[in-house]
């Protein structure tokens, strides 16, 4: 029961990142009333019919840089590391040759052995 709470908990924490501007909407929508008599930078010229976007405006901009924000984080922690080696150095100047026992050669050893078969691979005939 813990485990499944848990998960359901997690997928609700990466999801309401993902929706964070649809929750400043929301917020902005539930607290408009308040937003546009408290919050509002032109709640003195009602004329203007404002009602509080200029504050909605600016928290969406908060949001889309804090976004940004995160997506760069994100990028900087995905830095490829690669993985050097030093070259070894082959020195071609001397021939390299095997050198063997006087009197010792290597052993020959065929063992390749060729059987020629007479008997083809039939398909079953039917008895009807």
């Amino acid at each position: 029961m813990f485990k499944r709470c848990l998960a359901v908990l997690l997928i609700l924490t990466l999801t309401a990142a993902s929706f964070q501007r649809f929750f400043v909407y929301a917020g902005f929508k539930l607290n408009q009333d308040y937003i546009s008599k408290n919050l509002c930078v032109n709640r003195n010229r009602p004329w203007m019919h404002c009602n509080g976007k200029c504050y909605f405006m600016r928290k969406i901009k908060a949001a889309q840089e804090n976004e940004k924000k995160q997506a760069d984080k994100d990028n900087f922690s995905r830095l490829e590391v690669s993985f050097f080696q030093h070259a070894r150095v082959i020195d071609l100047s001397s021939p390299l040759t095997a050198t063997l026992p006087a009197g010792e050669l290597p052993v020959y050893s065929c063992l390749y052995n060729f059987s020629f078969s007479t008997f083809l691979l039939q398909p079953p005939r039917l008895n009807a």
